[in-house]
């Protein structure tokens, strides 16, 4: 029952904070969803018990699902222990869960000049990347063009360009972001097989 009560005040947590992200008024919302703005009022104060008919259109008119709104909260979720993986010349911790939202895996990678970069390691794949360098200096090789990213900036780029990122003098640690194809190309590439 404990845990039942938890759900309805957090369900009644984001509606409330969902709409005042939004910039919404109770009135408002409660036009986009048809309910009474103190039908509303009283279903975000915890006065009214809150019905599956009612979340319906609350979920559909603040842009969410009713899964997302429902989704139970679970502690354990919160913390991710990273394990590393080593490849020649790299180092990766994933920073996000297998089934991260909207397909986004989140890393961090420690490189070393042993890392290949040559023209037969470039990489090409649909979408786009994303990293910024934490510490040292990346060589990002795009196609023809070597661009060195130092520590505190960011590259941005399109992967049907041939691609890869090395070390320049030195290890490097970036933070990187790919989307599926990137990371099916990077963190699972046949010629890339995990170290122990």
């Amino acid at each position: 029952m404990t845990q039942e009560v938890a759900l309805d005040t957090v369900i009644r947590q984001r509606i409330r904070g969902l709409r005042l992200a939004r910039g919404w008024s109770l009135d408002a919302l409660a036009a986009r969803c048809h309910l009474s703005p103190s039908t509303l009022s009283r279903l975000e104060t915890g006065h009214r018990r809150i019905a599956l008919d009612q979340l319906v259109p609350i979920a559909r008119a603040l842009g969410t699902t009713l899964d997302q709104l429902v989704e139970a909260v679970d502690d354990e979720d919160v913390v991710i222990r990273p394990q590393p993986t080593h490849t020649r010349g790299l180092t990766t911790w994933l920073l996000s869960r297998e089934d991260a939202l909207h397909g986004v895996t989140v890393a961090k990678m420690r490189i070393t000049p042993e890392r290949p970069t040559g023209a037969e390691h470039l990489g090409v794949h649909p979408g786009r990347e994303w990293f910024t360098v934490l510490s040292g200096t990346a060589c990002l090789r795009l196609g023809a063009r070597t661009i060195l990213v130092r520590a505190g900036d960011a590259a941005e780029f399109s992967t049907m360009v041939p691609h890869a990122i090395g070390a320049h003098a030195g290890p490097v640690e970036i933070l990187t972001i790919f989307d599926h194809d990137g990371e099916r190309a990077h963190l699972h590439a046949p010629d890339d097989a995990p170290q122990r």
